[in-house]
């Protein structure tokens, strides 16, 4: 355990230094950029051992796997953002451990998330919510990887305003791998701070970015992002099964 404490500490570490350093390029202070370790995949011991080393948002992207990583770590103080694409069956286990949820990216989905709220015996409960965009989708379809049409933002973020439990928090964007914006990470980002810009007119109180993960966060940090999420720059690239 203390070899895998050193090595979470070490990737860590130089995580850190690839924030401040875009943080610094990009004129912006470090603490304008939140990181969220994605640990997806790894089990709650890591999870655990990330809270020591002082990181306390974590994200998940199948509920299988997160719920009983959750339970496993109610002690810590810790925030679990949900980033998979979410199914309205799995939706009353998510809210049950989810503080914030990022791939918002349908009505149906706000109907169900807001009604799972509504069920949850924690008083006074507010769900963030980050509307998905997809950066590859045309107009009235979802992205390859989950999320809505630019233009289909405005009309979500209000169905998620006006939704009881529910917190408008911003915007959430995977880089696409098709489209006009494959392969140009730096200008899906800052495609999406316009977005990001043009939402905030409307609803001031929602400006969390989240965007840029292991390999392309220097260019969100640039773009102006907000969050960036990172797993394998910190727990490394786990062996294929079987």
């Amino acid at each position: 355990m203390t070899d895998r404490r050193d090595q979470l500490a070490a990737n860590l570490a130089q995580v850190e230094e690839r924030i401040a350093s875009a943080c610094a390029a990009a004129g912006r202070k470090r603490e304008e950029v939140t990181l969220i370790v994605v640990t997806k995949t790894y089990p709650a011991t890591d999870v655990r051992i990330l809270h020591e080393l002082g990181v306390r948002q974590v994200a998940e992207n199948r509920d299988q796997d997160a719920a009983p990583k959750a339970a496993a770590c109610a002690d810590l103080s810790l925030t679990w953002h949900f980033v998979g694409q979410l199914q309205t069956n799995k939706v009353r286990s998510v809210v049950s451990y989810a503080d914030i949820v990022q791939s918002v990216d349908r009505t149906k989905l706000v109907t169900a998330l807001s009604a799972a709220v509504g069920r949850d015996e924690r008083d006074g409960r507010e769900l963030g919510c980050l509307i998905q965009v997809a950066l590859d989708a045309e107009s009235g379809e979802r992205g390859e990887r989950g999320g809505v049409a630019p233009d289909g933002v405005e009309e979500l973020a209000a169905a998620v305003e006006s939704a009881p439990g529910l917190r408008l928090a911003g915007l959430m964007t995977v880089a696409p791998l098709a489209g006009p914006f494959a392969g140009r990470q730096r200008a899906a980002f800052d495609r999406l701070m316009e977005i990001s810009s043009r939402l905030r007119g409307n609803h001031p109180a929602a400006n969390m970015v989240s965007a840029g993960m292991s390999a392309d966060l220097e260019d969100a940090v640039a773009a102006g992002a907000t969050h960036v999420r990172v797993g394998t720059a910190v727990l490394g690239v786990r062996p294929g099964l079987g």
